[in-house]
């Protein structure tokens, strides 16, 4: 087991891919104690991609896992502000002081 997973998501992170996004996600933060999601590449973040963010969240922390958000694309740093949610993720890229 590698202490560090990594994933890379791109494109539309939508209704139409939560559902393959979602176990991709399960399986990767079962599989190493830390995982990093690399978010440059994405141009869309429906509500229910964020649901999957947020399900990642919420699981690392259940699991005492670590999540790193990475790479945030303007796509993901609109919605996230636009519902204020920096401090959910916990994280300083989107968490304005």
């Amino acid at each position: 087991m590698s202490d560090i997973g990594h994933l890379a998501w791109s494109g539309e992170i939508n209704i139409y891919r939560a559902a393959d996004l979602k176990l991709e996600v399960l399986h990767a933060l079962r599989a190493a104690p830390v995982l990093e999601i690399d978010l440059a590449g994405v141009t869309e973040l429906d509500t229910a991609g964020l649901q999957v963010l947020m399900l990642a969240k919420r699981t690392a922390t259940i699991e005492q896992r670590e999540l790193r958000l990475r790479n945030h694309s303007p796509a993901v740093v609109d919605v996230v502000e636009m519902l204020n949610l920096g401090a959910f993720f916990g994280d300083a890229v989107l968490i304005h002081s």
